[in-house]
């Protein structure tokens, strides 16, 4: 029996009216589709009509080998069955979220002495306060680099913090207090974590008022430093107020615009809490069965809010646009999340403009996808799956090391992103203090120097660092990386096989080796990066060595400066000629006394 001998009017002849989930599956027993009915014999039926069909949805009823029917009590209950088996068969005719995490959140230790900022992922069981979801880690990241600008409150260890003698780096460039080392009262620092809490449960406002009130105070007292440091927050406050581009609307609201153009569809989600964007999110999936947007919407947020049991659930859900038939998911979500969830398209003010943002976001990126020639979205998706990453990485950045016999050491720093390399990104370090020829040593330097440049707030940190090296380079990078406190990147090394054939290399996710096949996406996004960081660092290093085999040998020595190398030039006519005089000679050129000859002599003889 073929898929096409399934006998569709026998079988509707006896399926039921109730509310059900049904199971369309192929010759080979493989899930083709998964869908949900409040009537199964009305929805099932729909399938095999005479015309209407969608080219797509006849071509997947073709392929029915047979269908599995499961009845429910309700519609509600049937939506829950057929989340629970989406995510277990993943069906190809099904929209399938590749984003079925949970989400990051901020937490604080409040039960601590000196509580403590962190990134957190996962069932919030742990004592503390907990602020988000936040869309991504980057969000989380850009949140914490604000926190430790505005209140200067700790991200480290705790093994760390207990066993410090001396305030760290992040101390020096003025993102800690130090309570590590006792340079804030526990009194001061509680109250920069009550300030660091506001701002997080979105009350900026009385947190700039706050500054404002200590700032006098500090001014009244004499004390002109202190009220400098409260001016400075004020200002750096107000700089990220202008940023949000919500003013004065509160509440927990998630965002999803729709677009779809060149059979392809694109979902963007704008996330609020307490009146605060958060932060983005771009989803693109595909609509096998040509659902309307209402339909397609639909389907994806019962999706993202019932694919994890992580997914918490807001006050407000804004779409753009939404199926007549959405009572099943609605009454899901207030079942969910406890409480009534009000789901909806007819919104004014201030939602309507977020949902303009959502709506608006979802073309551009849709038309930014759909010119990407080179399908970068789709190697980043697959190095999500071959990495083993909680989401796709959004920024990465690799680093290799060039030189000649230790000379010149030039090393590279190449940033891609969704959309490809960002050649504007790029970025060189001319290594120095270092033995020529130690490798290690040079990509100690540059990450130390790039990483220490990001956490000062002068570029984006990455989703994932990738280093042209193996286990001994990877070491050292999260060695500077535990130094600097960055603990929410990734690292990735790309050793050269035994053949140094490409294809053939193999990989270290921090320590551990794992198994990237080189011809895959992945393979080749990560072949790619590493390729342009190489032609990046060998190109500077040309430069480089360049630049220093054309300066006179003169130009290197102490104490000889323009003036001296024109009386020698003259006076012998050439840089042979120099090198060719003995001491007595040199000391007879106006303006080389006997200690500058001692010293040309000995600097050309070496």
């Amino acid at each position: 029996m073929t898929a096409t001998d399934f006998d569709s009017e026998h079988f509707l002849k006896n399926l039921t009216r109730k509310p059900g989930v049904y199971r369309m599956l192929d010759v080979q027993g493989k899930v083709l589709y998964v869908g949900k009915a409040r009537n199964l014999k009305n929805r099932v039926s729909s399938y095999f009509r005479a015309s209407g069909l969608a080219t797509k949805t006849m071509a997947m009823v073709a392929k029915i080998h047979r269908i599995e029917t499961t009845v429910t009590k309700s519609e509600t209950e049937a939506l829950l069955l057929e989340q629970s088996l989406i995510k277990t068969d993943r069906p190809p005719y099904n929209i399938l979220l590749r984003d079925d995490k949970s989400y990051p959140f901020v937490h604080i230790s409040t039960q601590d002495g000196f509580p403590r900022l962190s990134f957190h992922r996962g069932l919030k069981k742990g004592a503390g306060k907990y602020f988000g979801p936040f869309p991504s880690a980057a969000a989380v990241r850009d949140s914490l680099n604000v926190l430790q600008r505005l209140f200067m409150v700790r991200q480290c260890e705790d093994s760390y913090f207990k066993n410090r003698s001396r305030p760290c780096l992040q101390h020096q460039i003025r993102r800690c207090s130090a309570p590590c080392v006792g340079l804030v009262s526990k009194e001061d620092y509680a109250e920069d974590v009550e300030l660091a809490i506001l701002f997080l449960q979105g009350k900026s406002i009385d947190v700039l008022d706050q500054f404002k009130t200590k700032m006098d105070a500090a001014a009244s007292a004499l004390d002109y430093e202190r009220a400098a440091k409260y001016r400075d927050q004020i200002l750096q406050l107000r700089k990220i107020q202008e940023r949000q581009y919500v003013h004065g609307d509160a509440g927990d609201v998630d965002v999803f615009g729709y677009a779809e153009e060149g059979g392809q569809n694109c979902v963007q989600g704008v996330f609020i809490r307490a009146g605060r964007v958060l932060g983005q999110r771009t989803y693109y999936n595909k609509n096998d069965l040509s659902l309307t947007a209402g339909e397609f919407l639909q389907a994806f947020v019962a999706q993202y809010y019932f694919a994890s049991v992580q997914r918490d659930i807001p006050k407000s859900i804004l779409v753009s646009e939404l199926s007549s038939d959405h009572d099943a998911l609605a009454q899901a979500l207030n079942d969910k999340a406890g409480r009534n969830v009000q789901l909806t398209q007819d919104v004014r003010g201030q939602r309507a403009r977020w949902l303009s943002l959502a709506r608006d976001n979802a073309k551009l990126n849709l038309r930014s996808h759909l010119a990407d020639k080179s399908h970068m979205l789709a190697r980043f998706q697959n190095l999500q799956d071959a990495v083993g990453l909680d989401e796709m990485p959004q920024r990465l950045e690799c680093f290799d090391i060039s030189h000649t016999m230790g000379e010149a050491t030039v090393a590279s720093c190449v940033v891609f992103d969704t959309s490809g390399p960002q050649n504007s990104l790029y970025r060189r370090f001319n290594i120095d203090g270092i033995t020529g020829g130690d490798d290690y040593a040079a990509m100690e330097q540059a990450l130390r120097r790039r990483y220490t440049r990001l956490i000062k707030g002068e570029g984006e940190m990455p989703d994932l660092l990738i280093i042209d090296g193996g286990l001994g380079q990877v070491r050292r990078a999260l060695a500077v990386l535990a130094e600097l406190q960055i603990d929410s990147v990734k690292t990735l090394g790309i050793a050269k096989g035994v053949e140094r054939i490409s294809g053939e290399e193999r990989f270290f996710l921090g320590e551990t080796e794992i198994v990237i096949d080189g011809r895959s996406e992945a393979g080749h996004l990560l072949q790619h990066i590493r390729d342009e960081a190489h032609r990046f660092a060998i190109t500077g290093h040309r430069a480089q060595r360049g630049k220093k085999r054309r300066q006179s040998e003169l130009e290197q020595i102490a104490g000889v400066g323009p003036k001296r190398r024109r009386q020698l030039l003259l006076h012998f006519g050439s840089p042979a000629g120099v090198r060719g005089a003995s001491v007595e000679e040199l000391a007879k050129v106006p303006g080389i006394s006997g200690n500058i000859a001692d010293q040309i002599y000995s600097a050309l003889h070496e």
